[in-house]
């Protein structure tokens, strides 16, 4: 087992939590020792619920281990019966919990409940929070869908969408008004917002769209197999997989539908002068599978970015981003260390980080830019707004995001580039108030650098050799643009010390240039 400060993914059970606080008439009685009670952090801080999660713990503590534990499940799945009143019940363990195999499955049967009480079975020690989530939901399919009429009209399903989820809120929004606009109705959406009596009618829409692999791709397979409901491929985020998903719906529905584009604004800043700022830009992805391989496209066909580098956390869809980044001619990143993503970042020293709040935190440490574009989450990425990732608005929020950090850092760059001027030095102050700017003052200090006189910051140490910068040197280094100093930083550092040179020169910065170059 490796210590970590920070998990891409939680244990499966936190994702078996987000589909019963997604669902209503659901409750999640989790087998679990004091210190895995976090529910209520999660969802109503990090999420900003108004009601408490229907999860319900057994809290057994270290001095219950010496007796029978087994009796702490049962009170507590017969407590949370007579409390909540709920149409059905999950019942499973946590991680610690699963080590002393109390079988709360086989305990919640001889309970005698008239509900169903479905058990869950998630290896924590394998799996994770999106394989726990796809399971739960699943389960959950499998133990109440029925074959049942279809509707008189043409209807889908929208499954995937969990509490805790990137957006999903307002995808689902987007997603409805666009099959409304096709004339197609919302037969259920599930997890999110349904009920155990929805889940047991899902049978009656004519085709699942599957917005979210991660969480629902087993049961929309079981659907497809046992209620005959084919289930969309295409997740519609970007124009042109937008574009993609309703050619999709039009072929298995066999209906002719158009998709209306006159919200979409991104197509006419593409085509402007404007846009070729953007052109080229180097980029980096990194989320789960899903968001990654999507917004890949968007990148290199919607945006004229540079994709340079892209990988998941998620190992369930390691193939599928294996297979995309194949398509880029680039080799995937599949891994849940934030410290081999960060130095993957590093080497590829791209201009803009397309990725979790993990990534956003690297690119502050490395000074490049970042928009988030999966999660994990932190709180400020559940915003009040409507900020949908998908359909035709989801298209234009997602230019919005990620033009805002590049469009910020070009202002750094410009005002980088002119620290040295009268007016925008660093202690002129803002340059449009004008009476309290504070002028630059010159003398002696400034107008003579000799190049034997260290520099008055801290020497770096980078082996053996302490590395001590010139003061003219430093100035020539903050001419590089912010997004490549870092590691031409590095590069000089290295250089020097492999030379055994103690005191970096504006000739020696050059020489270390010359030498990469090669």
């Amino acid at each position: 087992m490796k210590l970590t400060v920070w998990t891409y993914e939680g244990p499966p059970h936190v994702g078996a939590m987000r589909v019963a606080t997604a669902m209503k008439g659901m409750h999640y009685v989790l087998h679990a020792p004091q210190g895995d009670t976090y529910a209520d952090l999660l969802f109503t801080m990090i999420e900003r619920r108004n009601h408490r999660p229907p999860v319900t713990y057994t809290t057994f503590q270290a001095r219950d281990l010496g007796a029978d534990t087994a009796y702490l499940f049962k009170d507590a799945a017969m407590a949370a019966y007579e409390r909540f009143k709920p149409e059905a019940m999950i019942v499973g363990a946590s991680c610690t919990a699963e080590l002393i195999q109390d079988d709360p499955g086989g305990l919640a049967e001889t309970l005698g409940l008239p509900i169903p009480a479905i058990p869950l079975e998630l290896p924590s020690y394998q799996r994770k929070e999106n394989f726990g989530a796809d399971e739960t939901f699943f389960q959950i399919v499998r133990h109440l869908a029925k074959p049942v009429q279809k509707t008189a009209r043409i209807t889908a399903n929208l499954i995937g969408p969990t509490a805790l989820g990137f957006r999903h809120r307002d995808d689902i929004t987007e997603v409805t008004a666009l099959l409304s606009d096709m004339g197609i109705g919302v037969n259920v959406v599930a997890p999110y917002g349904a009920r155990p009596t929805d889940i047991a009618n899902l049978g009656a829409a004519h085709f699942n769209v599957l917005m979210y692999p991660e969480t629902a791709e087993t049961a929309a397979r079981w659907m497809e197999r046992e209620l005959d409901l084919p289930y969309t491929k295409v997740v519609p985020i970007g124009v042109g997989a937008t574009r993609a998903f309703v050619s999709e719906i039009a072929s298995i529905t066999g209906r002719n539908v158009i998709l209306d584009e006159s919200r979409l604004r991104m197509p006419w800043y593409s085509a402007s002068v404007d846009s070729t700022y953007l052109t080229g830009k180097r980029v980096f992805l990194f989320g789960d599978g899903t968001h990654v391989a999507a917004c890949a496209r968007i990148a290199r066909d919607e945006m004229g970015f540079e994709v340079v580098g892209m990988g998941c956390y998620n190992r369930e869809q390691a193939r599928m981003l294996r297979g995309v980044a194949k398509e880029f001619g680039l080799e995937a990143l599949i891994s849940d260390d934030y410290l081999e993503v960060e130095r993957r970042i590093e080497e590829l020293a791209p201009e803009l980080i397309l990725g979790t709040q993990m990534e956003r935190h690297i690119g502050k440490r490395l000074g490049i830019p970042c928009a988030v574009i999966s999660a994990p989450v932190h709180v400020q990425d559940f915003p009040a707004r409507y900020s949908p990732q998908m359909g035709i608005e989801g298209a234009n929020v997602i230019f919005d995001t990620w033009v805002h950090p590049l469009v910020m850092g070009l202002e750094e760059h410009l005002l980088t580039m002119f620290r040295e001027d009268f007016e925008f030095h660093d202690d002129a102050g803002a340059s449009h108030h004008g009476h309290k700017a504070k002028p630059r003052e010159t003398g002696i200090s400034e107008a003579v650098e000799p190049e034997t006189v260290a520099s008055q910051s801290a020497p770096t140490h980078t082996g053996p050799v302490e590395i001590v910068w010139l003061p003219a040197a430093e100035k020539e280094l903050k001419k590089i643009p912010f997004f490549v100093r870092g590691k031409a930083k590095r590069n000089t550092e290295t250089f020097a010390s492999e030379r055994g040179v103690q005191e970096i020169s504006v000739d020696t910065l050059y020489e270390a240039k010359a030498h990469y170059a090669r």
